[in-house]
């Protein structure tokens, strides 16, 4: 038995526009001539189109097929932006090899900091959340609302700016 087979490398006609310092982790076929290709930088998807590892929201794996819900943005305030989920795309992998573990793994570690608050008087709730960019220093801070959640309230904007600002406080480098 050889353990040290290579794996096969992405055929060069499914290899997307990769950045000067993007390089391929993994792939998978979705048809003969289509695939899913994950980078360093995030997920290229048929069409062509592309995530960053910052901008899936949830990634799930049934065995056979990955399932992307990815963050559309609502919203544009000061220091953050306000995100819902898009819709979600799913992939039967034809041959997924290191595809799902290299999604699952790289989600997480884009997210830094991440922490659910209730709003008070059951107004719903919000999920404050530092992200890792690839390429960039610093943090990416979104929110997040629970389903329900008055948005636009001039009372919830007011509360949910000051936990991100208390969010960015605690991630900050010291000085």
């Amino acid at each position: 038995m050889n353990f040290l087979r290579r794996k096969p490398s992405l055929p060069a006609a499914l290899k997307p526009a990769l950045a000067p310092e993007e390089r391929v982790v993994a792939w998978s076929l979705v048809t003969d001539d289509t695939a899913v290709v994950a980078t360093n930088h995030g997920l290229w998807l048929p069409g062509p189109a592309f995530l960053g590892w910052h901008e899936i929201h949830k990634a799930a794996w049934s065995g056979r097929e990955l399932r992307l819900t990815p963050a559309e943005l609502a919203e544009e305030r000061d220091g953050y932006t306000v995100l819902v989920d898009g819709p979600i795309a799913t992939f039967l992998l034809l041959s997924p090899g290191e595809l799902p573990d290299q999604v699952r793994t790289r989600v997480t570690k884009s997210v830094a900091y991440t922490t659910h608050h209730p709003l008070p008087s059951g107004a719903g709730g919000v999920r404050v959340v530092g992200r890792r960019v690839a390429g960039q220093n610093g943090l990416s801070w979104a929110v997040r609302y629970d389903s329900g959640t008055p948005v636009n309230l001039p009372a919830v904007v007011e509360l949910t700016d000051e936990l991100v600002a208390a969010a960015q406080g605690t991630m900050a480098p010291p000085d």
